[in-house]
């Protein structure tokens, strides 16, 4: 049996009179991918930031939140690595590539520079990104997808245990968001990292997760294996989703659930 990495119970968070979770139980099993599905203002992102250590200092926060595979709370950059939607707020504006994705395993791995730029340079590879001028590049020039791809190299150079992607392809077109899917899906296992998968569409989350969680409103209405969800959906909002994912933006749900 895969053993419990994170453990989630009675969480709830508030920001003076507005409830952004309500009472979430949820586990996170070790070297699976979960996906968290819900519209803006579900709370998705605030469960992601909670279990991070990002909530904002007015934050309220009820609950417990437990790491039995660690035995610890989470180091950020070193037990778990943060993929924001918008890599601009991630990537340092003065700094190369190569020194973002090298600073990680630096100072979280204790490498010295040059150890610290072959990892760079073998993570860049990774998420084919590995040129010489990309190296030495500026986020300014590089395009939004390979800045998302330069944002992952540098939360993985750590080797966390944990890969949190929060929205991390809404704000990239079609063709790229499959990209990076694919891209993710590929480093989570040869990694064997457990994966954090927020998004707002189920459509893109469902060829690749193992699990999914449905929120709105702050609230948790469903979780289960995605198959199951996607075949059987216990909740009519879930449902709703499925029927609605076809807007030509979407690639299709799990082969329409294996036909």
């Amino acid at each position: 049996m895969t053993a419990l990495f994170c453990c989630v119970k009675g969480l709830s968070v508030r920001y003076e009179q507005e409830t952004a979770l309500k009472s979430i139980d949820l586990d996170l099993v070790g070297g699976e991918r979960l996906a968290i599905i819900g519209e803006s203002g579900s709370g998705k992102s605030t469960l992601a930031r909670a279990l991070a250590g990002l909530l904002p200092v007015q934050a309220r926060i009820e609950g417990n939140i437990s790491w039995p595979a660690l035995g610890h709370a989470p180091l950020p950059g070193r037990d778990f690595g943060f993929v924001f939607q918008d890599p601009g707020t991630s990537l340092n504006p003065m700094l190369t590539i190569g020194e973002q994705v090298a600073e990680g395993a630096r100072r979280h791995l204790g490498l010295g520079w040059r150890q610290a730029y072959a990892r760079a340079e073998e993570l860049l590879e990774r998420v084919s990104l590995l040129q010489p001028t990309n190296m030495r590049a500026f986020p300014h020039q590089l395009s939004g997808g390979q800045r998302q791809r330069v944002a992952i190299a540098a939360a993985i150079a750590a080797r966390p245990a944990l890969l949190i992607a929060d929205e991390a392809t809404s704000a990239l077109d079609v063709v790229v968001q499959a990209e990076i899917v694919g891209l993710l899906d590929s480093l989570v296992r040869e990694e064997g990292m457990t994966l954090l998968f927020i998004t707002h569409d189920i459509a893109l989350a469902s060829g690749f997760v193992d699990r999914v969680a449905v929120f709105r409103g702050g609230a948790l209405l469903e979780a289960g294996p995605v198959r199951s969800v996607l075949s059987s959906p216990a909740n009519s909002y879930t449902a709703a989703l499925i029927a609605n994912h076809r807007d030509l933006s979407t690639p299709p749900l799990i082969a329409e659930v294996m036909s």
